[in-house]
């Protein structure tokens, strides 16, 4: 099967994107698959080099806008391509974080308390919730553009950052907790990893993707709260109408589980997490490549009513 690994693309995900798309291809099994990167500079690239190649079906490895928010996989429903992971609505969902946090709180679920802004500046309004915050771009990941903010003085400086991403900012209470992330695959949920960072108060950019930036590895927590996790990831997972693979995030505050996001495209680079979950349930990379490529197929046969 000819597998093109789009990767790349022009959100501030770039370089995050490239590493995940090497890392696929470099798991990917030689001996069921020929491996075409595809690397986008250009919103056109997808649609110009999707054509010229002649694959079979696209594995995304795309991350942020213009890659995990519908945007490339309407695209390819349109050149009838099938492509891994969540269809056009779950990724346009998950990537806007206000209005899958109103989802998920009108299902009941938790989620950290906030300020959407847009085109405002109140810091009355982020006094009045109390300091430390969280504040981040509506639309983003991979920490990029987020800030751990202690008082007024620095609110300014991240509200800035952060709208140079994005035009909605998003502004939570820091809460201190286990922070937890639950992969999903095939509506299972595998073991749970528990992430301690080494150099910071929170999971930021460098301890994501820097060799020791943390300790991240099965946590093993009472049986009741891991049942409450996951049924919180999994219930969002669903609620979302993720497909395939999805990556919850999740702090676990005084023994309640409050989901941060919902990402359908999660990295898989060296020192990405989800792939750490399936190795510790009895995965290889590769392994979970050909789930992920088989269930795609099979998703996409059943949204588009075709044989594939």
């Amino acid at each position: 099967m000819k597998i093109g690994v789009i990767m790349g693309g022009i959100s501030s995900e770039r370089e995050v994107s490239l590493q995940t798309g090497q890392e696929m291809i470099n798991h990917l099994d030689r001996s069921r698959y020929e491996a075409v990167p595809i690397v986008v500079k250009q919103r056109a690239d997808v649609i110009t080099q999707v054509q010229q190649a002649g694959i079979d079906c696209v594995l995304l490895a795309l991350h942020g806008q213009y890659g995990e928010d519908g945007t490339v996989q309407g695209a390819l429903e349109t050149l009838g391509i099938p492509y891994t992971g969540s269809g056009v609505l779950a990724s346009s969902l998950c990537m806007n974080k206000q209005l899958s946090k109103m989802l998920l709180n009108t299902a009941g679920m938790h989620t950290p308390a906030g300020l959407y802004w847009q085109d405002v500046y109140d810091p009355q309004a982020v006094e009045q919730m109390g300091y430390p915050v969280i504040v981040k771009p509506n639309m983003g990941g991979s920490s990029i553009g987020t800030q751990l903010v202690h008082n007024e003085r620095e609110l300014l400086s991240a509200v800035q950052e952060a709208s140079h991403l994005d035009q909605g900012i998003l502004i939570e209470p820091y809460l201190k907790g286990t922070e937890l992330t639950c992969a999903i695959l095939d509506g299972e949920v595998l073991p749970i990893i528990g992430i301690h960072s080494a150099h910071s108060e929170w999971f930021d950019y460098r301890a994501k993707y820097e060799d020791g930036g943390a300790e991240e590895k099965v946590i093993h927590l009472p049986p009741d709260i891991e049942q409450r996790v996951r049924e919180a990831a999994l219930t969002s997972y669903r609620l979302l109408q993720c497909k395939v693979y999805a990556r919850v995030d999740v702090i676990l505050c005084q023994d309640i589980p409050y989901v941060l996001e919902v990402n359908t495209l999660p990295g898989m680079t060296a020192n990405s997490l989800f792939p750490k979950s399936a190795a510790a349930a009895g995965m290889t990379f590769a392994q979970l490549l050909d789930r992920i490529i088989a269930s795609s197929l099979h998703e996409r046969k059943q949204e588009w009513g075709m044989v594939i």
